[in-house]
């Protein structure tokens, strides 16, 4: 039956993990090794992990992207390339950090605060010594430090106190700017993952790899042999043991525990009437406090609005459900654009990447101390069992691009353990 894994199963490679590492390891290995059976599990019930795109009804050629939706670093991000080979459209519109719209006006007050924001990175772009949180660049007192907060957050999903100030200064999303794929960044992934052997709905519970030429795989459906195992599931997942290593891997645990997933939610909002907001236009909620949405309105001129919230925040209207997001996110149009928004406006699609069962937030931060714990979490062990993901990436953790570098890695590794036919 379609889903279900028989005892006894032998496979060359089964790769843990139906995101954008291991749909891209899976590929990679299709195409250097098709000598090797390669099988892709994957516990929920479609391809693509933190990549996720919804449709918007009425609107056939835009996607929604609750999960990751830009293209950082374009010009250099396979992905951009993928796009366009399975048949998508890469919209090169700038993003609003590169030179795209923004709604705030070009006057003094709002030079200071870029100003104040522009320093604030330099400071932590200059930062010498031992690592220590971001927090400890602010200014004390300084009237712009709710913006820096609110972008900081959106940055690393979690509050600046909790941040390494050295795994900032190591990001590097790679060349060119940040373009978006217009029917969806997360179906240009599961769309790249078609063609790959898969079965959903298999949740690894165990990997057993106490005996020489074999790892023993079990799941809600069965129990499969191995020769190499790929493990590409979320930091959280592995730090709260959901998958038990026999014998234990005390060390990829604990480096997973200080590389947690930080929190971005999406909420989109329908426009009744689309020209009731600028099109494809950018909003920060509030630039005063940390607590605040950022809002991309009508991207692609769709009749929708993007919000986006990070953080602490996240955490708390995720907690406090769909009808507070909606409420919050109103509050803050409305501010900007008059009591009378807030009856344009209806949900059209929200996630919640903290109750994900089997992900658990949205993309990896490093506590302080804890930048080259990414390295300890990517390093193969004994040749058999083998770690990929954003979360493993040094330079591009955060990013699905990121996690296509790793699973490119890690397959390379995998390709060259197996002897040739």
């Amino acid at each position: 039956m379609p889903g279900e894994t028989s005892k006894g199963a032998n496979e060359d490679v089964v790769i843990v993990g139906a995101g954008a590492a291991g749909i891209a390891a899976a590929r990679r290995l299709q195409s250097i090794r098709p000598d090797l059976s390669i099988l892709l599990l994957e516990a929920g019930d479609r391809l693509g992990g933190r990549a996720w795109t919804v449709g918007l009804p009425g609107v056939a050629d835009v996607g929604l992207d609750l999960g990751c939706g830009w293209l950082h670093g374009a010009r250099t991000n396979a992905w951009t390339e993928v796009a366009g080979e399975v048949g998508l459209t890469v919209d090169r519109t700038p993003a609003p950090w590169n030179g795209g719209r923004r709604l705030e006006r070009d006057d003094a007050e709002v030079r200071a605060s870029q100003e104040a924001v522009s320093a604030y990175f330099e400071r932590l772009e200059n930062h010498e010594g031992d690592d220590t949180d971001m927090a400890r660049a602010l200014e004390p007192g300084n009237p712009r430090n709710g913006q820096i907060r609110a972008i900081g957050t959106y940055i690393t999903g979690a509050e600046l106190e909790r941040s390494s100030v050295v795994d900032y200064t190591r990001y590097d999303p790679g060349a060119g700017p940040d373009w978006r794929v217009r029917e969806g960044y997360g179906t240009a992934i599961s769309r790249y993952g078609e063609p790959v052997p898969a079965r959903l709905g298999v949740e690894v519970r165990r990997i057993d790899h106490r005996h020489a030429g074999r790892v023993g795989i079990e799941t809600n459906k069965g129990t499969l042999n191995t020769r190499t195992v790929l493990v590409t599931v979320s930091t959280n997942v592995l730090a709260a043991e959901k998958i038990a290593f026999d014998p234990p891997l005390p060390e990829k645990i604990e480096a997973a525990a200080r590389l947690p997933l930080g929190l971005a939610d999406k909420l989109f909002l329908r426009l009744a009437n689309p020209e009731a907001l600028p099109a494809d236009t950018h909003m920060l909620g509030s630039t005063s406090r940390g607590a605040t949405g950022t809002y991309q309105l009508r991207a692609f001129g769709a009749p929708v609005v993007e919000a986006y919230f990070a953080g602490d925040l996240a955490h708390d209207l995720e907690r406090a459900g769909r009808d507070a997001a909606f409420a919050f996110a109103a509050d803050e149009l409305a501010a900007h654009f008059g009591a009378n928004i807030r009856k344009e406006l209806s949900v059209a699609a929200i996630s919640a990447w903290a109750a994900a069962p089997y992900i658990g937030g949205s993309y990896s931060y490093a506590e302080p101390g804890a930048s080259d714990l990414r390295g300890v979490l990517a390093a193969p062990h004994e040749g058999r069992i083998f770690f990929a993901g954003e979360a493993c990436s040094r330079s591009r953790y955060s990013t699905a691009h990121g996690a296509y570098e790793t699973g490119i890695a890690a397959a390379d590794l995998i390709g060259g353990s197996f002897p040739r036919p």
